[in-house]
């Protein structure tokens, strides 16, 4: 459980997703509006999820941990 609890607070203070843009950030940057804004946000959102599905088999994170993770990560890279 320890162990557990040490591999959630370091994902949680990696800066792989704090040192990319969000998504809301880039699509107000880009003036994006509408269905294109939509678009974009849900393009970014899925993508996000991605990279953030492999980083967190990359640390091999599992359960709780693995959850807690790609919660965080996804919500810091979108900007929600």
């Amino acid at each position: 459980m320890k162990r557990a609890l040490v591999v959630i607070v370091i994902g949680l203070f990696s800066s792989q997703a704090s040192a990319a843009m969000s998504c809301t950030v880039s699509a107000g940057e880009k003036k994006l509006a509408g269905a294109a804004k939509t678009s974009y946000l849900k393009k970014c959102e899925a993508d996000a999820k991605s990279a953030c599905e492999a980083s967190a088999a990359d640390r091999k994170l599992a359960g709780a941990a693995k959850s807690s993770y790609l919660k965080k990560c996804v919500a810091d890279a979108t900007g929600g």
